[in-house]
């Protein structure tokens, strides 16, 4: 492959985008776009891959010495759903080249950094011998957290020295993220009549052990991500006015540090409320890549900035070190009217590649 027209690759990515967007892909039906993704990078003479709806390629340019190093270029390909108050149609990529914006579902997160990281891979599998193995992947099930995104790939992909994944970051770098773990917990109470003030009030129990939460404390305070969050979003209990509630349910939603493993905490919880715990998710760990790391020290050079991510992505269930650096602003997510700028998309693929193409490990 000769060196491939960096401009043309940006009028492209920008095509693509708005085809991404013209084609619904919400959380477990993205079959339709990965497809048409798929095509596009063919075109380009990559070998694509496939499990359910996830696709990935690599490059042929790199030595092929024994322990050659591999990074991940990474993002997905699915969406929310749209919520209301949408001016335009979510699902019609619309331009306003005055505001520089294109409009559309998904647009923001993450589809400016899926075409960003495609012309980075295209553009840097086009240069002589590269230093590194490029594996590009572009996954589902993001939003879900669903086991059939890149959790269901990473095998696959063999060894992995480290990660990118695209998420809107304003292109600077998220060094550390909060992990997520969500509890279902359950009191179980005893019924009686309400008059006679008998039987064992689970909604009770429940309050009790959610009074303690809210005032639990963690003493372990990351320099980058803080301390651990704990919030009870959702409670539910009794059947009707008359009879004392058996049982009383409520949901824990936990953003980790890296300090704590998530194992840790469930057991920390346990072991101080008598509701009985039922993880529902505690698979998303806290990310850390060391601050000395080659990609960190590189991204500082061509001007980045590094900082601890609050929100969660892909990044929470690799093993390897990774950072989360993409296009467009993480406040734009999961919005009405959601938008990216086109000069962010050029300007992203521009540091992607800045940052990548003379990167030794």
């Amino acid at each position: 492959m000769s060196i491939v027209n960096l401009s043309l690759l940006k009028k492209e990515a920008i095509q693509l985008l708005i085809k991404i967007i013209n084609t619904p892909s919400l959380s477990k039906k993205e079959k339709k776009v990965s497809f048409l993704i798929e095509d596009y990078i063919s075109q380009y003479g990559f070998y694509i891959q496939r499990k359910f709806n996830n696709i990935w390629t690599e490059n042929t340019n790199y030595n092929k010495k024994k322990n050659i190093r591999t990074i991940l270029l990474n993002s997905h390909q699915d969406t929310v759903p749209p919520g209301g108050n949408w001016k335009t149609d979510p699902f019609i990529a619309k331009i306003k080249k005055k505001e520089d914006k294109l409009i559309g579902l998904g647009s923001n997160d993450a589809g400016a950094s899926v075409v960003a990281l495609i012309s980075t891979f295209i553009y840097l599998s086009s240069l002589s011998v590269l230093p590194y193995r490029l594996v590009l992947s572009i996954t589902a099930e993001e939003e879900i957290s669903g086991k059939l995104g890149v959790r269901s790939i990473l095998p696959e992909l063999g060894w992995i020295d480290l990660g990118i994944i695209g998420e809107p970051t304003n292109m600077q770098v998220a060094i550390a993220e909060k992990g997520l773990i969500v509890l279902d917990c359950i009191a179980e109470g005893k019924t009686g009549h309400s008059a006679r003030d008998i039987g064992i009030n689970a909604i009770y129990m429940a309050t009790k052990d959610i009074e303690y939460l809210r005032n639990m404390h963690f003493k372990k305070k990351s320099k980058l991500l803080g301390i651990p969050t704990l919030t009870v979003t959702k409670i539910q209990g009794g059947i009707q006015h008359n009879m004392i509630p058996d049982f009383c349910s409520f949901v824990i939603d936990i953003r980790n540090n890296e300090l704590y493993t998530n194992e840790e905490l469930i057991k920390m919880i346990q072991k101080n409320i008598h509701s009985k715990i039922k993880p529902r998710s505690f698979h998303s760990n806290a990310s850390f890549i060391n601050t000395n790391h080659p990609i960190v020290l590189k991204a500082k050079m061509i001007g980045r900035k590094t900082y601890g991510s609050p929100t969660l992505s892909d990044q929470s269930i690799m093993s390897f070190p990774t950072i989360k650096m993409g296009v467009g602003d993480s406040v734009r997510s999961h919005t009405p009217n959601e938008y990216v700028l086109i000069s962010e998309i050029f300007n992203g693929i521009d540091i992607y590649i800045r940052l990548l193409k003379d990167f030794q490990f």
